[in-house]
């Protein structure tokens, strides 16, 4: 996809603050900006859309970012920054909670609450800006990942990472495969955040999420397999049936429901990424042997029938 180039090479000094948050509204969404010195700024930011994702890089002078509640207001949908510092540290306080994120690690941002991000010296940022819908088909209750600090110096976050990095320099015009990378990237996002961070506590204790955890996966893995069922994941999991749903009870979903949304979401992904399978294919290998009910859970879900989502991802990358 064409990448979009925001530079204060040739803004005039006196411009150059009013500049810069021009750029960071339109790149991520509005936010109040103080420099340490507004006429002597420099920055740079390059940004590309993959898909429903945005990737960038910002390469700046010290800077403070602030979301302010008048910033939420009007917002109508719920975004997530992961930031990945390059050079220089970064300092983020958001919901009661300071951290402070080295190169080598990444943190997650809310939009939809009031934040402060800054970095006392020059830096270069790595952002991938996306949707609270996206990341939580992904994984269950994303904002509590807000406000820690992951490392990724190894393992998949280091994956993710580099992955992140890497398609900033990598060429990507075609944009059916643009889609596919963004999506990638996501996957890549929720394996790190689910592998690195600790249960949460509304699940209960440490037992009790790491058999969720097992469960969803199993889930995950198996979801074009026909005897797929609350029977045969508690099976899998070495668990009694009456248990898996008192831990799928704790997200206020069903064992039933979390299987169908994974179905849906999946089918969904395949009609995005390929011409050639057909729609009631794609539907019998999720699962779903009854097309007007497919037609009918995929509309209630994603807000267009199969083949109304077909075409409009056509016409994304056309």
């Amino acid at each position: 996809m064409e990448r979009i180039v925001h530079s204060t090479d040739g803004v005039a000094p006196p411009r150059r603050a009013d500049y810069w948050s021009q750029a960071i509204t339109q790149t991520y969404f509005p936010l109040q900006l103080q420099f340490r010195d507004a006429a002597r700024f420099s920055g740079r930011l390059e940004n590309r859309t993959l898909g429903t994702v945005s990737l960038s890089r910002l390469a700046t002078e010290p800077a403070q970012y602030e979301r302010r509640p008048n910033h939420i207001s009007g917002c109508s949908e719920e975004e997530f920054l992961i930031t990945i510092p390059r050079l220089s540290p970064v300092e983020f306080r958001q919901m009661g909670r300071e951290v402070r994120c080295d190169p080598g690690g990444f943190i997650l941002e809310r939009g939809d609450e009031p934040y402060r991000f800054s970095y006392g010296a020059t830096n270069e940022l790595c952002v991938l800006k996306v949707t609270k819908k996206d990341l939580a088909e992904k994984i269950r209750n994303p904002d509590r990942f807000c406000a820690k600090v992951f490392d990724a110096r190894g393992g998949v976050a280091s994956l993710f990472t580099g992955m992140v990095q890497q398609l900033q320099a990598v060429p990507v015009g075609d944009g059916r495969l643009a889609t596919v990378l963004g999506r990638q990237m996501l996957e890549l996002l929720s394996l790190t955040l689910d592998q690195t961070a600790e249960p949460d506590e509304g699940v209960g204790t440490v037992v009790r999420a790491a058999h969720l955890r097992r469960a969803e996966q199993v889930i995950l893995s198996n979801l074009s397999s026909p005897n797929l069922s609350p029977e045969m994941v508690a099976d899998a999991c070495g668990i009694s049936k009456r248990y898996l749903h008192e831990l799928f009870s704790d997200t206020n979903t069903t064992v039933s429901q979390f299987i169908r949304e994974q179905r849906l979401i999946a089918a969904r992904d395949e009609i995005a990424a390929s011409d050639t399978v057909s729609l009631a294919e794609t539907a019998y290998r999720f699962g779903f042997s009854d097309q007007a009910q497919f037609s009918r859970l995929f509309k209630a879900m994603f807000g267009a029938t199969p083949s109304g989502f077909r075409a409009q991802a056509r016409a994304r990358v056309q």
